[in-house]
């Protein structure tokens, strides 16, 4: 029953998916350029006057700007997070893209019979959440693109966002309520 808050739900959305950039990016600088230092021509007569050849101007030099490892985490609180969280599902709930169901699952790990079971629901492309992780269930949905499976205690922001069509266990329902209060 909460309103959606496009721009909570955008930042901690924002803020999941750089948290997830490695940053491992690295260039060069001057100094850093393996390279002598030594004056490379005569002050005079020879052109332009210039020191060391690492220098950005020279092919093989270094960078003017280089760039650093660098973290990209932003900060986001636990409450802005729930809260964000809250927002999404009560929407989904609003839009009618929320299923509550008393059991998903599927008795071999095929993806026929997975299938079969999204046939009835009427969709392809779905998030299935359950209480604890499922392995016959997981092992029928790999296969399938726009299909995920995933536990309540791993729910984030970015899939239930990207979902069409969210399903979820009452045992998970009451685990994320748990949570999310």
């Amino acid at each position: 029953g909460e309103r959606y808050r496009e721009d909570l739900v955008h930042q901690v959305v924002v803020a999941y998916r750089a948290a997830g950039r490695a940053g491992t990016k690295a260039q060069k600088t001057r100094s850093e350029v393996n390279g002598t230092t030594k004056k490379s021509k005569r002050q005079k007569g020879g052109g332009a006057r210039h020191g060391a050849l690492t220098a950005p101007i020279f092919v093989g030099g270094g960078r003017a700007f280089a760039a650093k490892p660098r973290s990209f985490a932003q900060k986001v609180n636990r409450k802005m997070y729930r809260g964000a969280l809250r927002s999404i599902l009560s929407e989904l709930l609003r839009q009618e893209r929320l299923q509550v169901l008393d059991d998903v699952s599927v008795a071999e790990p095929k993806t026929k019979l997975l299938l079969s079971k999204l046939g009835d629901w009427k969709t392809q492309r779905a998030l299935i959440v359950t209480e604890n992780d499922d392995l016959n269930l997981y092992l029928a949905a790999r296969n399938l693109p726009y299909v995920y499976v995933t536990d309540a205690g791993a729910l984030d922001p970015v899939t239930l966002v990207n979902a069409e069509r969210v399903f979820m266990t009452v045992d998970s329902v009451k685990k994320i309520e748990e949570w999310l209060s």
